[in-house]
């Protein structure tokens, strides 16, 4: 997911920027509001770190603008933290506001939440996880699945669009240190994918992202999803 960074601070914004980074985001930054509105437009964030007192054109107004065409995702980052200003941002349309001085594991964390909130018309309820039988159930029926096969699709599923490297999806799923290569994942989400389609032939959420990994990600009808080339290279790959 990509999450644009609009502060015009750059100590703060490369701040913000390492930890996204590290969480596995893609990110973009910009130092005035000048054109802040024509690249949300144009490049479509999955979620924008807006700060309010921007030069040119301050943060309240570039979030009025954006929310006459878009829903995208807004947390306001502001020094302002005067109630009233907190209620004007969140009046305005904007999903979540953070006061300066801020951690940023706890930014973070609100970038998590907002990102899931916003996903979770698209994970359909149905998917229902039984941890202590690692199955996983869906339209009445359910599949069982190794522990390490549940364990990446809990990971995933718990951050629906979020994509995570192998290297991610290896430290959260062997936390005991243990070395393990990019081929094990890869082999691991074969075999989920296989026993996934035995009894869902036509669902398909676990999606490869070429080149960096994997993403759960309920598909629209009609959305062409990954590009099948992508699919087979992938799966040429796990073999």
């Amino acid at each position: 997911m990509n999450i644009l960074i609009i502060e015009d601070e750059k100590r703060i914004a490369d701040l913000l920027e390492d930890y996204l980074k590290a969480e596995g985001y893609s990110t973009q930054q910009l130092n005035t509001g000048a054109n802040a509105v024509k690249t949300i437009r144009d490049t479509h964030p999955d979620l924008v770190l807006l700060d309010i007192m921007l030069p040119e054109v301050d943060g309240i107004t570039i979030c009025q603008n954006v929310r006459k065409t878009s829903q995208v995702p807004i947390i306001m980052v502001s020094a302002k933290v005067e109630e009233m200003d907190r209620i004007l941002g969140l009046d305005l349309g904007a999903d979540d506001y953070i006061c300066k001085p801020f951690s940023p594991r706890e930014v973070m964390a609100r970038v998590r939440a907002v990102l899931r909130r916003h996903y979770e018309m698209k994970q359909p309820s149905e998917w229902t996880l039984d941890e202590t039988r690692s199955q996983i159930h869906y339209q009445e029926q359910s599949v069982a699945l190794t522990a390490v096969e549940f364990a990446l699709f809990q990971v995933l599923y718990e951050h629906p669009g979020q994509i995570f490297s192998r290297t991610q999806l290896m430290n959260r799923i062997y936390q005991d240190g243990r070395i393990v290569s990019d081929r094990t994942v890869d082999s691991h989400i074969k075999k989920l994918r296989q026993k996934m389609h035995q009894v869902w032939p036509q669902t398909d959420v676990i999606h490869s992202v070429y080149g960096i990994g994997y993403k759960f990600e309920v598909l629209e009808e009609g959305d062409p999803g990954l590009n099948d080339q992508q699919a087979d290279m992938a799966s040429v790959a796990a073999d």
